[in-house]
């Protein structure tokens, strides 16, 4: 023993100089990926049970009494971590509504999603809670180009914080890295983070001084690396698949029985899976469908997801906000385009001196963005951009803070982008109908569209933010398109009027050098040495959903370009220069 304890001294002694020396540079070349995980933890089974008369809900271990009045169950678990509000119907046989889920760390704010609970047996009903996930997960490219510099960029599926931390190069002095880059790629260089390279298990802690946070960058794993690229780093050639049939509603077939050529359309599909990942100006295409006379004949996804994933719609689910309205009043809601707005919202939201401009507001400015608000999502110093409204403290209700929002000119005069405009629809939705907007949504869009499953991004006062950033299946979405060609008709239910359809897509104003109707774009695009008219819906980051009438073609695209130009990509080369050539 006493041999064996010298021999091992001996050893620690011959090994302890060697360690002291400078050890190599890490080699940090390569992918590196970062999950952060927020939950929620509020999810599974949740059931309601009557007992004497009162009504007790059960989710997750929470036991919380549930109000009702009438037919209208709501409950809300302590600190914010979710809630119910729903209905009975059929005679108790089922209680309708929505899960409210907390707050997101990843977008902000909370949402709503239909949940429906089922008679379990008498004084008894079930059902499932599936909230959104909420996930933040970065991607770090690092390759040491040829005079030595470690050249890297940053990839965000959810928010492409890449697009805002252009990151240069990763810069190493021993063990200690920092990132180095420009804020939008412009001003001077600054370090966005450092951390020490962990050797002992291979981890990159990079912290965030900005974002107060330490995220822990590992080597890729192939699930990382199925998502950050097309579909993976070598994928096979494509094989055309017809998409399936299911039960959304959609009629499907083969790209033949549309009359779109296979081979051109294949070699388009075949250029997004291949595409070199060099950068954040690399366009992220993360879903294209094409549909032809009212059967959906392409389906394709792209890094990691799939027909099952929702999506983040941003500003194209404000011509969602067109369809809702144009739905509500279809149903009866007592307003029109040509509402005043002063008399189609709650008075209390009013205030209490009417400016002229803002009395003689109709409807049909605010839908046309065209309302004379001094409201300019683009000018950070206007009082009605969307960035300033949903940062600021003191009124946490954004009908009244819109309504209370200086008049710049006169209504009808010129149109301004301002996201505030959808959302004050609300305002005259909510007055007008008596009615929670996610419940509205349901049961006059969703449920003849036969969508059932979204998420309702809520403002602070817990109504549907009708500014942008609703999250749909991709099936489900493109259906406003089918919706625009088919004049308000789905599978042969009307759900919009003809003539509204008419008026929403029509080019009723000009708008950033483009024509704008209710919340929907129109331009011309080539086709076969003539131009056609293309009617979209747009959302930052590449979310497009098109139909072009005189094709009876519908496009759609979700992408992850979140803040940068190549989310135009789709609709200024894609479609016109690969699509539409495709088209017979």
């Amino acid at each position: 023993m006493k041999l064996v304890k010298v021999a091992a001294c001996a050893l620690m002694l011959a090994v302890t100089p060697a360690a002291a020396q400078t050890q190599a540079l890490p080699d940090i070349n390569g992918l590196w990926a970062a999950h952060m995980r927020y939950g929620p933890d509020i999810r599974g089974p949740l059931l309601i049970e009557r007992r004497g008369g009162r009504l007790f809900a059960e989710i997750a271990g929470h036991w919380v009494e549930a109000t009702i009045a009438g037919d209208e169950v709501r409950f809300e678990l302590p600190s914010g971590a979710g809630g119910f509000c729903g209905r009975f119907v059929g005679r108790e046989e089922s209680l309708r509504g929505h899960w409210i889920q907390q707050r997101t760390m990843s977008s902000g704010t909370p949402y709503a999603s239909p949940t429906t609970l089922r008679r379990l047996r008498p004084n008894a009903w079930q059902g499932e809670v599936a909230p959104l996930d909420d996930a933040i997960t970065m991607y770090l490219m690092i390759r040491t180009d040829e005079s030595g510099v470690a050249r890297a960029y940053l990839r965000n599926p959810e928010r492409n914080i890449g697009a805002m931390l252009q990151i240069d190069r990763i810069e190493q002095s021993g063990d200690h890295l920092s990132m180095i880059g420009r804020f939008r790629g412009r001003g001077q260089e600054q370090v966005f983070a450092e951390a020490e390279y962990d050797r002992n298990n291979d981890l990159i802690p990079f912290h965030f001084r900005q974002f107060g946070v330490t995220m822990d960058f590992a080597p890729a794993s192939p699930e990382d690396e199925r998502r950050f690229y097309p579909r993976g780093e070598a994928p096979d050639a494509f094989a055309y698949t017809p998409p399936p049939a299911l039960d959304d509603g959609w009629r499907t077939g083969t790209l033949e029985d549309a009359s779109i050529d296979r081979v051109q359309i294949g070699a388009f599909v075949d250029m997004l899976a291949r595409q070199a990942q060099e950068g954040v100006a690399t366009p992220q295409i993360h879903a294209l469908l094409i549909a032809r006379h009212g059967r959906l004949v392409l389906e394709e996804y792209f890094h990691g997801f799939s027909r099952h994933d929702v999506h983040d719609t941003r500003s194209a689910s404000k011509s969602m906000t067109a369809i809702l309205v144009g739905a509500a009043m279809r149903n009866g809601a007592p307003f029109s385009a040509h509402s005043l707005i002063v008399d189609s919202v709650d008075p209390a939201l009013l205030p209490a001196t009417i400016d002229p401009r803002l009395a003689a507001m109709r409807v049909e400015h605010v839908l046309t963005m065209s309302a004379g608000f001094n409201c300019d999502d683009s000018d950070g110093d206007s009082p009605g951009n969307e960035d300033v409204m949903q940062e600021q403290r003191e009124e946490p209700n954004w009908w009244r803070y819109a309504l209370n929002v200086p008049m710049a000119r006169n209504p009808g005069e010129s149109a301004v982008y301002c996201s505030m405009n959808p959302n004050l629809m609300g305002a005259v939705l909510s007055h007008e109908t008596g009615r929670w907007l996610p419940d509205l949504f349901a049961e006059q869009v969703a449920e003849p569209l036969g969508i059932r499953r979204y998420f309702l991004n809520l403002s602070p006062t817990g109504d549907w933010y009708l500014g942008g950033g609703a999250q749909f299946e991709m099936r489900d979405f493109m259906k406003m398109g089918q919706l625009v060609l088919s004049g308000g008709v789905w599978n042969g239910r009307g759900v919009l009027d003809r003539a509204y359809v008419e008026r929403m897509t029509a080019p009723l104003v000009e708008m950033q050098e483009r024509r704008y109707g209710y919340y929907w774009w129109q331009q011309d695009m080539p086709y076969r040495g003539r131009q056609v008219r293309v009617v979209y819906a747009a959302g930052n980051g590449g979310q497009i959903v098109m139909a072009v009438p005189e094709l009876d073609l519908v496009v759609a695209f979700y992408s992850g370009d979140f803040g940068h130009p190549a989310a135009l990509t789709a609709q200024r080369v894609w479609v016109p220069e690969y699509i539409l050539p495709a088209v017979n």
